[in-house]
């Protein structure tokens, strides 16, 4: 059997170590020489000044270029690897793990090597590996002013891969919990060595203490999960006849809330959201896609895989607050949204209310909106991933994140408003494109469960309406002021990264029944489980009223 998951962690793990390895050229003192610097045309102030930028040594911008090669051929590398793979997937099965490798890793602990997909872990996998080579792209000559020339931002990139890849795939409580909390040091590193403006360390750092936080609660349920079940493996650990079964109810409770709470910050949710703000306001755009596009689907898949499964009969309890906390972040993502003037910041905390969506389809408990839930962290990647590398492209041309310091940009550059408008018209769920179909299948499914929170929630979408189209007209519309007028359009690189996203938004919004198929039978599977506990539960308790 091929380890299609192991060689799919392996590859940009390796990638990584390469370009580490890669010889290390110090720009030389400032002396004149011309290999000291090189003069870089930027487009700043009116548009057509023209900036210098300190650039590495002949030698070290040699090898900062061949870093980014090597990061972009790795990555599509592992994309390539993970669409064979997933062609290999069988979606007329019973929504178990598929691609299964288990090999002892820590016997002493009991402790596996273990990794193995479903249909949801399989499609936010390949929602990885495609972000990957298009912020690649996306940032190619974003750092070339870094004394490395940004070789080291790309060997974090490939190394990120290989823990969000890890991650979705650990089926080994404790690899899991490894992955978890590994992926935060690369990012760590990307915000605050390699993000922008002034706060950017103090932004890296609330976004690891915050994680830390959540990490050090979670340990202490993994550690009670293994003492209690005997085992690391998640198989086992969701076994109906399984030791974490037959857990007193109480502490089925605390086990649950200690893993929610690691989730719900990793999300985020309200109220243990306001490091996402800082951190993606903070970050380079394509460090904003991969932490909001793929590391906060963590928090709801940790939800779905975790405390859902593995502590079905503690689920009821959770359910109807965190529905309540959902319908909060709906609402106050949004309407901060409304309320801030950069772009950034902007696009972050409409994640927050996005993710609001997701949860409250996760704890409906209903087949369409686990379904919808789980379509929507692919559909929400893709979107706001397009979204957050357009922002950097508007960033790179004028200096500047302000919405107030743009206007006019469609009649300069219409390539580039038509994309902003088409990711922006997918953020809030136009018809037509990928996350309409998610969040449809969020509200029936909602409200088969209760009516009430689905009508609540409904008036979230209004919200997103005015958040969306009120940035675009402020950005894109009205006259062009003169430092605008020779914004250029589009390159034909930016065009590479941005495009295939915008392709599948619209594929998917027509036709987003292969994600479906895929999805359909993990969910069935999850919901059943769900419903088997409760039958379980209602018959033991009155069998205990007959006593």
């Amino acid at each position: 059997m091929i380890p299609w998951l192991t060689l799919a962690i392996a590859l940009p793990a390796i990638g990584a170590a390469v370009i580490w390895a890669l010889p290390r050229v110090k720009a030389p003192a400032a002396s004149g020489g011309a290999s000291a610097s090189v003069a870089a045309s930027a487009e700043a102030g009116s548009g057509t000044a023209t900036a210098t930028k300190a650039r590495p040594a002949t030698g070290g911008a040699a090898s900062a270029e061949l870093a980014k090669r090597l990061a972009l051929g790795f990555s599509v590398a592992t994309l390539l690897l993970v669409v064979v793979m997933a062609l290999n997937f069988d979606t007329s099965g019973a929504g178990g793990l598929q691609f299964e490798e288990v090999y002892p890793w820590i016997p002493y602990f009991g402790v596996h090597f273990a990794v193995g997909v479903d249909g949801i872990a399989l499609v936010l996998i390949l929602m990885s590996v495609v972000l990957v080579p298009l912020v690649v792209l996306a940032a190619w000559r974003e750092h070339d002013d870094r004394d490395d020339g940004g070789r080291g931002y790309f060997a974090l990139i490939l190394a990120l891969e290989a823990m969000m890849i890890g991650v979705f795939a650990a089926t080994d409580v404790f690899l899991f919990y490894v992955f978890f909390e590994a992926m935060l040091i690369p990012v760590y590193f990307m915000i605050g060595r390699y993000g922008r403006g002034a706060d950017r360390a103090k932004a890296a750092m609330k976004f690891l203490l915050y994680s830390l936080a959540g990490g050090l609660i979670m340990l202490v349920a993994v550690i009670g999960v293994y003492v209690i079940g005997g085992t690391f493996l998640w198989t086992e650990l969701t076994d109906p006849g399984g030791a974490l079964a037959a857990v007193d109810p109480a502490t089925a409770r605390w086990l649950f809330l200690g893993f929610f709470i690691a989730f719900a910050i990793k999300a985020p949710m309200w109220p243990v959201h306001t490091w996402l703000p800082s951190a993606a306001g903070s970050s380079s755009p394509g460090t904003a896609v991969l932490l909001v596009g793929v590391l906060d689907k963590v928090g709801t898949y940790g939800m779905l895989r975790y405390c859902l499964e593995m502590f079905p009969a503690a689920v009821s309890w959770f359910v109807w607050p965190v529905v309540a906390l959902s319908l909060v972040s709906i609402f106050y993502g949004a309407i901060l949204a409304i309320g801030q003037s950069d772009m950034m910041r902007l696009v972050a905390y409409t994640s927050v209310s996005h993710f609001g969506f997701i949860t409250l389809g996760i704890f409906a408990l209903t087949q369409q909106a686990q379904a919808g839930a789980a379509l929507y962290m692919v559909n929400h990647g893709f979107a706001t991933g397009a979204l957050f590398l357009i922002v950097g492209f508007l960033i790179a041309r004028r200096g500047s994140a302000r919405i107030e310091d743009f206007g006019g940009v469609q009649k300069v550059a219409p390539k580039l408003a038509g994309v902003f408008l088409i990711a922006g018209l997918a953020g809030l769920a136009l018809p037509g494109l990928a996350p309409f179909v998610s969040e449809f299948l969020v509200f029936v499914g909602v409200y088969a469960f209760s009516p009430v929170p689905a009508i609540v929630a409904a008036l979230g979408v209004v919200l997103a309406a005015l958040y969306i189209l009120w940035m675009y007209q402020r950005t894109m519309t009205g006259p062009t002021p003169e430092k605008l007028a020779k914004l250029p359009d589009l390159s034909g690189r930016e065009t590479w990264a941005v495009a295939p996203l915008i392709a599948l938004i619209i594929a998917f919004g027509v036709y987003p029944q292969p994600l479906l198929n895929v999805i359909n039978p993990a969910v069935e599977r999850t919901v059943e489980a769900e419903a088997d506990t409760e039958v379980a539960v209602a018959d033991g308790d009155a069998e205990g009223d007959e006593e």
